[in-house]
């Protein structure tokens, strides 16, 4: 699944700690208030594909899911397992794999959260291939939910940080806006990894290819992710609440969602 550059990506350690600070801190907060909304209620088997180190997996775990978790990065899977015998309420499995060939049985999960592998999967039709494994695993009913990048993410960044004033970071962008395939051949990992970029209204025609029914597209910071020090709203409970509000209500704005760094939409097999 993962090309080199990825796997080289994640291997030097980017992942475990991007959440818990700045604007990966928001990401994670959005990403886990709209888990709790949509995932079917506890107890429930839900696979976490692309799971990294557990961010996320974990804490299901510990809400009462039964969670197993695929990482396609040794490092990833080892250090899910850690925390997991340490944890109160362990993962049922944590194991290397694929999103595009699932190791699990037709119809064993109520719930599959990726949270990666739709972004990670640069081509079309390997994207289709993970979200037809994706609905051979689910029960019927069952619930996808998927993250997404915006194509438009980078060209914030860069606006924000005023990197587009590098010209090796101007070209990123303009491949980025181009063709939504992002490459990073400078040794800068604050510029990302091999990735697919989508524009919002490529994510519905994608999840109906792979034999899901769209619920909805949400942005997960809206906006927010271009304040410059947004741990200072997380930080203080009225400014946090004000925040989480407005997103809320800007989620599903269709003018909103480019201006999002990270989408995520919300399927059910039928």
């Amino acid at each position: 699944m993962t090309s080199d550059e990825i796997h080289d990506y994640y291997t030097a350690g980017q992942e475990e700690h991007r959440l818990s600070s700045s604007l990966g801190r928001l990401e994670r907060l959005r990403t886990w208030e709209m888990l709790q909304r949509f995932l079917p209620a506890t107890p429930a088997r839900v696979l976490d594909v692309g799971g990294g180190t557990g961010v996320y997996a974990l804490p299901l775990a510990a809400a009462g899911y039964e969670v197993d978790l695929v990482d396609p990065v040794p490092l990833h899977v080892s250090r899910a397992e850690t925390l997991s015998r340490d944890a109160a309420a362990p993962l049922r499995s944590a194991t290397c794999g694929d999103a595009r060939q699932l190791a699990f049985d037709d119809g064993t999960f109520a719930a599959v959260v990726m949270l990666g592998p739709m972004y990670h999967l640069v081509d079309a039709e390997a994207r289709t291939r993970a979200l037809t494994e994706a609905s051979r695993v689910l029960l019927p009913g069952g619930v996808l939910i998927a993250a997404y990048i915006s194509r438009f993410a980078s060209m914030s960044d860069g606006f924000k940080r005023e990197t587009l004033l590098d010209p090796s970071f101007a070209a990123i962008v303009d491949r980025d806006l181009t063709t939504g395939q992002h490459r990073n051949p400078t040794e800068r990992p604050d510029w990302f990894t091999t990735a697919y970029f989508h524009r919002p209204d490529e994510i519905v025609p994608e999840l109906e290819r792979g034999g899901f029914e769209p619920l909805t597209v949400l942005a997960v910071e809206g906006p927010a992710w271009l304040i410059p020090n947004v741990d200072t709203w997380l930080d203080e409970p009225s400014t946090r609440q004000q925040l989480m509000d407005l997103l809320r209500r800007v989620e599903e704005e269709p003018s909103m969602l480019g201006a999002s760094a990270h989408l995520l939409a919300v399927g059910r097999k039928g």
